[in-house]
């Protein structure tokens, strides 16, 4: 098959990019599951732009700034943050029905989430993915230049060092030419030739045991993207979202940030005996709950192990029920199913993975080291998030780069791609013993959450890191002997990925943002990012 972009991934970054490139190009969207299955469908807070007079982008910046930990690259935040209006314009124009506010400048409501110095999170109630990623989706589904595969799971990336002897000279960088998938329906490998690949997979919140991300997150573009040979940075701040719903019916439900921005407070619970229905918050922070995402997990965290709860409570009782029905419909009827009633006692939550900071490392528009192939969204490190995401920053990176990555391609003239040989299958056999990827994804996923978690210690990074050794041992010779699998494929990629956050953060000898150690408390005077290279580069 034969596409002028290949766009992997359909979440934000993947819809945005695809509706951006297919007036003048033929664009293939590969999802692993159904076009709404990826995390955006399940982003509740919103999107930071700087939309009201009384804010600025020096301001948004400023607060980027800030909750990176003294590592976000300024010239990718400003770039960001100052094309954030018209981002959240083609989003208006598109159709996405935003929670309107007839006060408001832009005629839309706008909240403030932990971090922010001002209310500029422009949202659709407490569903604003769901809504952008309706609308996108529609767009897509009826454009003729855009063709979909659903239920197709991608193997690794096509590179030109991979085609056999090539005539010019032998230091020629590689170049991306397409990928291998397979459809996971019927089993066969496709192979899609392209001038232009796009990584849109999303981040790796599978790599640990409680994840607020869905089943597909399981770090797919970073895995491949290097071992292509692309560099990735700063793989180590892996975000943990300070509150997920504590339920054993309710996986990987996420409470927004924007009940603390309304007024949510942390307690302890009634296992915490003489001290239940304390508020705890202030004891870590000046700033309390409204204090950035890592500070708000570790002190959770900290209170959870001291006294040996499960769980702390989400408290926002004391609003009207009319507001918290208004402003959080999706979590009000969620937890209501569960036998939670929001507007009268308080939610249980733990955090939970939640986001992947760092990623492949590209440029403003999305390229990586590899000619032919971009990253964009949660995949990609542009330098914007630094040691810690600014909450519904996200978004906004997804719409902004993907844009820019849009713009680029089409910028170039079309060069069309070589002979691409069919994938070989010759030598492989059907896997005897299933239950060895059960078991290795189980493992792998309990010691990243008990090892690799939100307080790291060298002696536990050691530990996963040899763990780490002996699984990709066993996946790999798996992955030669027998037909691949989506369950394979997606371990094989997550192992990786494990690898490489375990091998960013023994590289890293302080603590800053996401990653706190206890062995290097301290913050060094000089922030730098971690860059991991690939043997093959």
């Amino acid at each position: 098959m034969k596409f002028d972009v290949a766009i992997v991934g359909s979440g934000l970054a993947g819809l945005s990019v695809a509706l951006h490139l297919a007036e003048t190009r033929k664009v293939a969207i590969i999802s692993k599951r159904e076009l709404l299955d990826g995390a955006s469908n399940w982003a509740q807070g919103g999107i930071a732009a700087v939309l009201d007079s009384g804010d600025s982008h020096e301001q948004h910046i400023a607060d980027t700034l800030v909750a990176g930990g003294g590592l976000c690259d300024v010239g990718a935040t400003r770039f960001i943050v100052e094309h954030g209006r018209e981002a959240i314009e083609w989003l208006i124009e598109q159709g996405v029905p935003f929670t309107r506010d007839t006060s408001a400048e832009l005629g839309f409501h706008l909240t403030r989430e932990g971090g922010h110095s001002q209310r500029r999170i422009i949202h659709a109630a407490d569903a604003t993915g769901h809504a952008v990623q309706v609308t996108l989706e529609s767009k897509v589904r009826a454009h003729p230049n855009i063709s979909l595969f659903e239920h197709h799971c991608a193997i690794d990336l096509i590179t030109s060092d991979k085609l056999g002897p090539r005539p010019h000279h032998r230091n020629a960088q590689p170049k991306c030419h397409g990928l291998y998938v397979q459809d996971t329906q019927t089993g066969e490998v496709h192979t899609f030739a392209a001038e232009h690949t796009v990584m849109c997979t999303g981040g790796a919140g599978k790599v640990y045991l409680y994840t607020t991300n869905p089943d597909t997150a399981s770090g797919d573009g970073i895995a491949m993207a290097w071992r292509a040979g692309c560099r990735v940075s700063n793989m180590e701040f892996i975000q943990f979202h300070p509150t997920c719903l504590y339920h054993p019916y309710a996986k990987s439900f996420l409470i927004t940030e924007a009940i603390r921005g309304e007024g949510g407070v942390l307690k302890l619970p009634p296992e915490a005996g003489a001290a239940a229905g304390q508020r705890f918050m202030l004891a870590h922070d000046p700033r309390a709950e409204l204090a950035p995402r890592d500070v708000v997990a570790r002190a959770i965290d900290f209170e959870i192990k001291k006294r040996g709860l499960d769980y702390v409570h989400l408290d926002i009782s004391h609003k009207p029920a009319e507001f918290l029905i208004e402003h959080f419909p999706t979590i009000h009827a969620r937890c209501m199913e569960l036998g939670i009633d929001i507007t009268k006692e308080p939610i249980p939550i733990v955090p939970a993975a939640h986001y992947t900071c760092g990623g492949v490392v590209t440029d403003l528009v999305g390229r990586t080291d590899l000619p032919g192939l971009y990253a964009v969204g949660e995949t990609a490190c542009t330098g914007l998030h630094g040691a810690n995401r600014l909450a519904s920053n996200s978004l906004l990176e997804c719409v902004v780069v993907g844009r820019a990555c849009a713009q680029d391609i089409v910028s170039q003239e079309k060069n069309g791609t070589p002979y691409l040989p069919d994938w070989d299958e010759s030598r492989v056999t059907d896997a005897d013993e299933e239950v060895v990827i059960a078991h290795n994804w189980d493992e792998l996923r309990r010691f990243m959450w008990n090892y690799v978690g939100i307080v790291r210690t060298t002696k536990r990074l050691e530990r996963a890191q040899h763990r780490i050794a002996l699984l990709k041992e066993e996946i790999d010779e798996y992955y030669r002997n027998f037909r691949i699998t989506a369950d394979l494929l997606e371990l094989r990629n997550l192992v990786d990925v494990a690898g490489l956050i375990v091998n960013s953060a023994l590289q890293r000898r302080e603590s800053r943002g996401l990653h706190y150690s206890r062995d290097y408390p301290e913050t060094l005077p000089k922030a730098l990012p971690s860059i991991l290279t690939p043997n093959r580069r």
